[in-house]
């Protein structure tokens, strides 16, 4: 059966630290506990659409390396098309580092390894995963180039396109923005594409009003406990949180990616399927870890 919804992006292993603070910069801090999880911004996503009840396909690398193996088969393992994960000769797999603290508040640093060498021309070897999806998913883990590729490409074939612009530290380039249905900003993600402080629903509106004018079909900006925030050419929408208390946020946004996608793969509209996404995201920051917090679509089931 071929995957509705096609995710090109990073597959990383996270490698976390959990303590009662983040250490200060020279500091040798006493940890908690530690454990190895797979993740990746894109295989997160990948692994959320899955469990949610997509058919998908993940494009990407991993390196030649235990990781790489353990990352492979953490998605098979949940049903996503690997075809088009790589191995690269030579390379570590992408690697995580990620401190936790007490108040669920997390520092990541990443490794590329693999990622880093996904081209476009990588992408284009699996060019019939595109052609068959509805719903095409990029982030910003791997080569810029790549995924502008990757965004012109999906625009071309008629997909819907989700770019989740995560990690951001600056503007997107210009032309990406007429490529993209959905752009799914946390706040300060809206912050760094726009330039504007992004604080609350109101601050939200305006960047992503900003982000609408510059040429996005339509923008959900994501702001944890106070909801998410839908605007297009028609107006905006606020959707609260489900409240919970939280144990770690990592791969929230991914869960709300992959929940999002997954929703409108299967026929949902735009605002149930964020409902949906909500709901998802809400369950994982009840739980450690990237993808096992992930849950599973019978769980959100009232």
């Amino acid at each position: 059966m071929d995957a509705k919804v096609v995710v090109v992006g990073s597959l990383n292993m996270d490698l976390v630290a959990r303590a009662t603070r983040l250490p200060r910069g020279g500091e040798t801090l006493a940890g908690d506990s530690f454990f190895t999880v797979p993740g990746g911004k894109g295989a997160n996503q990948a692994v959320a659409v899955a469990r949610l009840g997509g058919s998908v396909a993940m494009i990407g690398n991993v390196g030649d390396d235990a990781y790489g193996q353990q990352l492979r088969q953490a998605l098979q393992v949940e049903g996503v098309d690997c075809q088009a994960v790589s191995v690269c000769d030579g390379v570590s797999s992408g690697v995580a580092l990620i401190v936790v603290d007490a108040s669920s508040q997390n520092a990541i640093v990443i490794i590329p390894g693999g990622n880093g060498l996904l081209s476009a021309e990588a992408v284009q070897r699996f060019d019939a995963l595109l052609q068959a999806a509805e719903i095409v998913i990029c982030q910003l883990e791997v080569p810029l180039e790549t995924v502008g590729w990757t965004l012109a490409r999906a625009r071309e074939l008629g997909k819907t396109v989700i770019l989740n612009p995560a990690p951001a530290s600056e503007p997107l380039p210009a032309q990406w923005f007429a490529h993209i249905d959905y752009l799914t900003p946390n706040e300060s993600e809206a912050e760094a594409l726009t330039g504007l402080p992004v604080t609350d629903q109101d601050s939200a509106r305006r960047a992503a009003e900003q982000l609408l004018k510059l040429g996005a079909g339509k923008v959900i900006v994501t702001l944890g406990a106070q909801g998410a925030l839908f605007v297009s050419a028609n107006g905006s929408q606020h959707f609260p949180a489900p409240h919970v208390e939280p144990l770690d946020t990592t791969a929230a946004g991914d869960t709300f990616i992959g929940g999002f996608a997954a929703g409108l793969s299967q026929g949902m509209g735009e605002g149930e399927a964020i409902a949906f996404g909500q709901r998802a995201a809400a369950l994982s920051v009840t739980r450690a870890g990237a993808q096992p917090s992930i849950p599973y679509a019978r769980e959100l089931q009232s």
